[in-house]
């Protein structure tokens, strides 16, 4: 929140030092000082937390990408869509650092209805609530999620991972599978009389 408050009242600074610097004639640097203001007031619209997160996520450094995603104290004062995205992220971070299926389900499912952006992430976030059915034996709508997911994939940049969790779906036990042979894990069977 102080952040917030101190970006706002840089914005409003930058831009009344902008006007002042039109109203005395100060043509070349009012438009030099132009891109400082263009610059704190995309700070309004982009987190640098949440860059700082996608980055590291990227190079594959899940500790500091939750670090930077934990900076983020009030995420619900950020504009939905960059909220949504703060969730997407805990949820993705998540399932990477065992933070446990129903939780990672629930941050990808907020998200989605909060609304994310593109199309592509939308098809990341099926195709991963998709895997999540599938390890918890919800076959039916894990294939539910992976078509949805295929639809909205346009540019077929998930095409690879998509078939490769067709051919896994075949594999997969249903939850009826899975809940006989937690009943018989811990029995052992008798040995064949002679």
């Amino acid at each position: 929140m102080i952040g917030f408050i101190i970006r706002v009242i840089l914005g409003l600074a930058a831009v009344g030092f902008n006007a002042y610097l039109f109203y005395v004639g100060s043509w070349g640097w009012g438009i030099t000082f132009i891109l400082v203001t263009a610059l704190i007031v995309l700070s309004f619209f982009r987190n640098e937390n949440m860059i700082m997160a996608l980055y590291h996520m990227r190079m594959g450094k899940q500790d500091k990408a939750w670090k930077a995603l934990n900076r983020i104290k009030a995420p619900q004062m950020m504009p939905k869509k960059q909220h949504a995205y703060v969730i997407y992220l805990k949820g993705m971070l998540g399932l990477q650092q065992d933070l446990g299926f129903a939780k990672c389900e629930q941050y990808i499912r907020k998200a989605l209805n909060m609304g994310l952006r593109t199309d592509q992430d939308k098809a990341v976030a099926k195709m991963q609530l998709a895997g999540i059915c599938m390890q918890t034996g919800r076959k039916n709508e894990a294939k539910t999620l992976l078509s949805e997911a295929k639809k909205l994939d346009k540019n077929n940049m998930l095409k690879e991972q998509l078939d490769m969790m067709k051919k896994q779906m075949g594999m997969v036990a249903s939850r009826n599978q899975m809940r006989m042979a937690q009943m018989h894990k811990g029995r052992k069977k008798m040995p064949k009389r002679r």
